[in-house]
């Protein structure tokens, strides 16, 4: 029963986020937004305190710091600088799968070729998947289908 009721609440999050696309991605921003903070909060103390001790570590730890400051800041205040990270990494994911596919497609195994074109495929679909992800729109949208599908799955899913 628990099960099915966690199921429930993630097809009803699911839909409420895909109503409101906006409502599922600032949560997202503004909670990484915070511990990446924090991150250059405690980079900017490490660096100050191991100066002392070395001063190419300290220095570049400072460097790290205030880098994870303005990203921490900006995901807080803008949901979509947040987005175009997500989708950075998405592209990155995407031009990974695809030269992975190529390289298992040209190899002289049987399996492994079939495995490549999955690859293959889903770097494609990943790269079209970052090309509208800038857009905190449809960051949103995503993640309430990934909802959405989560809570159907677990809905119908058997012990």
């Amino acid at each position: 029963m628990e099960k099915t009721g966690n199921a429930i609440i993630l097809i009803v999050l699911g839909l409420i986020v895909l109503a409101f696309p906006l409502l599922g991605v600032i949560p997202f921003s503004v909670l990484t937004g915070v511990a990446v903070l924090f991150l250059g909060l405690g980079l900017l103390f490490m660096g100050a305190a191991s100066m002392g001790e070395s001063l190419v570590m300290g220095i570049i730890e400072l460097i790290l710091g205030f880098l994870a400051l303005i990203f921490g800041l900006g995901f807080i205040f803008n949901p979509a600088l947040f987005s175009f990270v997500a989708a950075l990494f998405v592209f990155i994911a995407g031009i990974f799968l695809v030269i992975a596919g190529i390289v298992a497609i040209a190899s002289k195994t049987t399996g492994s070729r079939w495995t490549g074109l999955v690859a293959l495929i889903l770097g494609i679909i990943y790269i079209i998947v970052a090309a509208f992800i800038k857009d905190p729109l449809y960051l949103g949208i995503l993640i309430g289908l990934w909802l959405l599908i989560t809570g159907i799955i677990m809905l119908f899913q058997k012990d």
